[in-house]
Order: structure tokens, then sequence, then C-alpha cells
């Protein structure tokens, strides 16, 4: 799949990205339960587009600036105007390192 061809409320997208910009980690709380989440923006290119992708947790220490990026099983969804995409618990990533 290209990332042009992506949009809101799409289910089990399959992509292969490079991570084109990393964003700075940042710490969120749950409302649900007394816990915080590590979370980290990146932005995936192909030839086609860019499209911002959030790691959680353990995720973040997997993934470095210019890694090519294959998501099974991905989902996308949309956050102020912007659409992404995530892994989820049901979704999986490979790396690939230059």
């Amino acid at each position: 799949m290209k990332i042009k061809d992506l949009r809101n409320g799409m289910k089990r997208v399959g992509l292969k990205a490079k991570v084109q910009v990393a964003e700075d980690e940042r710490s969120i709380t749950s409302r649900y339960k007394d816990e915080t989440y590590r979370v980290r923006d990146v932005y995936l290119r192909d030839n086609t587009g860019t499209i911002k992708l959030t790691l959680w947790n353990e995720q973040i220490d997997r993934v470095q600036l210019n890694d090519v990026i294959t998501i099974s099983n991905g989902y996308i969804t949309a956050f102020r105007g912007e659409i992404g995409l995530n892994v989820g618990k049901y979704g999986t990533f490979s790396i690939q390192r230059d």
C-alpha cells in the first residue's frame, strides 16, 4: 500500500516506508489508570507522501531516523485533522537499517 492511498478508518494496513522525521519523546498519563506512558511521533515517507506513526513505550527504543519500517495489520485514525498510522496491539512492524 502507498501513503497517498491511506484514509481515516482503514484497517489491516500494510506499508513500507522510511523514517524521515523523529520528534522528541513525551510522557502521557492515563485518565483511567495511575500509569504514565512514553510516546513519540515519527513521520514515514514513501515516494507518494508522508504520514505520522505514533510509537509507544518499548517501540520507541527500536526505531531510529532513516530506518525503513514495514508495518503489517496497522490501522489509520485521525486526530486534530491529521491522519496517522497506528500499529496497535494486533499489528506488527519490522525494521531494516541502511
